[in-house]
């Protein structure tokens, strides 16, 4: 399996909105608002790294409200 933490930003006052529905698509382990440069923060997983390319911009990237995503894959070193 492959991990990654993706970093949303949304526009005003979708923070909530945006991480609950995210939180429903599949791959997705947690959701979270946060304050910072990003409000809203996710951990997802898939089988490759093209299945989770895939799901970031077929599925989370498609969610109303998101202006942005900054996808950083887990490593293990």
């Amino acid at each position: 399996m492959v991990q990654a933490y993706i970093l949303i930003q949304t526009e005003v006052g979708k923070a909530s909105a945006v991480a609950e529905t995210i939180s429903t698509l599949h791959g997705v382990l947690q959701a979270e608002d946060v304050t910072g440069p990003y409000d809203v923060i996710v951990r997802a997983q898939a089988g490759t790294v093209d299945e989770l390319g895939r799901m970031v911009v077929a599925k989370v990237q498609q969610v109303e409200g998101i202006t942005r995503t900054l996808t950083c894959p887990v490593v293990h070193l």
